[in-house]
């Protein structure tokens, strides 16, 4: 295939747990990621994927269980299906001290903290890691997750993301107004570390938060960690075009993925926003190999480990179905829910029964999984940037840290032997590498408005 000038962006996409997308694997005796709580797993990964020249470890979270299939965890627990699992900042300086380039991308919940003390967690992050940090807002849809906390139940799906809107709003106010880029001054002679003057105490009264005080952080390299999203429901794109700067999407191939960048391009246009100022990347996963049949018999090994059943129980709970109460070949009645929805209606557009959602569910079911030699990985991954129209990838973990180790040291060469991919970390911040441009948000986001210009007045 003849080279494109597009350079593909690329995550490592994993998770502070045993069993994340491609369920089972944790049995293969070459696979890692059972030592998930030890320190030197997350180093030693950090500092491969920088060898791998990634732009990021992009770390999944939840703050539920899977607790829908068969009304329990039984299979969650029994294949570690996302459980147990850690919560994904904590080792996050440990690998930003071994490496020098990797971004970080994290989940947190919106309903997981308070705005006030949340802003102060990612401005520490942004602090410590140089400005490499990135957050992945979501706004849950486990129920599960809403009993624990606070004794209730999950709110509306549309409604989930209004308070997302004024989480997003009230964190700009802290990251962007606070503080005014002349207010730490560092002047042991005057003794003065920070000017009072340039600092504002937040004032926001809204349905959702009150809020009055001063952000506790000086602010960092990006102020805004970049802001990442993956919903892919109506209002979940709406809310993507306002906000996010990476979004992550699923898709079967690169025609359906086009369908979905395209209407995620215009709702940042919708917001005032230019396309380019948002960068979607699909999810993978790769099996590669030196030559074809290599990669078909690693793929054979992997499969014989695969729990299709605990795949389901992951997708129950993605769509709020009990599968278990069917038949494999019986019909499902697909309704849409108040979990995700995007992937209630895929699986119903196709009228998938059990029977089926096993078999596509050995491997993640909701990532294509690429199997082949270098130049047909890097012919799929090309036919993905040019005709699907992404940006990039989130690569998916099969058998840590085999997968990542064999797409470095197999598929990297020959990207950049094509010109797909950087031979060299660009220098600046999570953002500038990712744009191209400067550390901060650009004036046409949001944020923007809510930066002072004024001189300000004391408090």
């Amino acid at each position: 295939m003849a080279a494109t000038t597009k350079q593909i962006l690329l995550n490592a996409f994993n998770m502070t747990c045993v069993g994340h997308i491609n369920h089972g694997l944790w049995t293969h005796p070459r696979d890692r990621s059972s030592d998930y709580n030890m320190l030197s797993y997350w180093t030693e990964q950090a500092k491969l994927l920088e060898r791998g020249l990634f732009d990021g470890l992009f770390i999944a979270d939840i703050i539920g269980v899977y607790d829908i299939y068969g009304g329990g965890i039984d299979v969650t627990a029994r294949e570690a299906v996302q459980l147990p699992v850690n919560d994904p900042t904590v080792m996050i300086s440990a690998m930003a001290a071994v490496t020098e380039h990797l971004g970080f991308g994290v989940t947190i919940n919106v309903h997981q903290e308070a705005p006030y003390t949340f802003a102060r967690r990612l401005s520490t992050l942004d602090h410590l890691t140089g400005g490499r940090i990135g957050w992945n807002i979501v706004t849950g849809y486990l129920d599960s997750a809403h009993r624990a906390q606070s004794g209730g139940t999950l709110p509306a799906h549309d409604r989930r993301y209004d308070y997302a809107d004024a989480y997003l709003e009230v964190l700009y106010r802290l990251w962007e107004g606070s503080w005014d880029d002349a207010a730490v001054r560092r002047d042991r002679a005057a003794r003065v570390f920070s000017d009072p003057a340039h600092i504002r105490k937040v004032v926001h009264r809204g349905e959702f938060f009150s809020i009055e005080g001063y952000h506790l952080s000086e602010p960092s390299r990006q102020r805004t960690p970049v802001l990442y999203q993956a919903g892919a429901s109506g209002r979940g794109r709406a809310f993507a075009g306002r906000h996010a700067e990476c979004v992550f999407i699923s898709a079967r191939d690169p025609a359906s993925a086009r369908e979905s960048v395209r209407a995620i391009r215009a709702e940042a246009v919708a917001a005032g926003r230019d396309p380019d100022d948002v960068k979607v990347f699909v999810g993978l996963a790769v099996i590669p190999g030196r030559t074809r049949a290599e990669a078909e018999a690693k793929r054979d090994e992997y499969l014989s480990y695969a729990s299709p059943e605990a795949g389901l129980a992951h997708f129950s709970a993605s769509t709020g179905i009990d599968f278990a109460r069917y038949g494999l070949d019986e019909p499902i009645p697909y309704a849409p829910g108040n979990a995700i929805q995007s992937a209630t209606a895929a699986a119903a557009k196709r009228g998938l029964t059990k029977r089926d959602l096993l078999t596509e569910l050995q491997l993640g079911g909701r990532y294509a999984v690429l199997t082949g030699d270098a130049v047909a990985i890097a012919d799929a991954l090309q036919t993905w940037i040019e005709e699907g129209e992404v940006d990039g990838f989130n690569l998916s973990r099969i058998v840590v840290p085999e997968s990542f180790s064999d797409f470095i040291d197999l598929v990297i060469p020959e990207l950049q032997d094509r010109g797909l991919y950087k031979t060299a970390y660009a220098e600046g911040s999570l953002r500038a590498k990712l744009f191209g441009q400067g550390d901060r948000l650009p004036a046409r986001h949001p944020a923007d408005s809510y930066r002072h210009r004024d001189p300000p007045q004391r408090v």
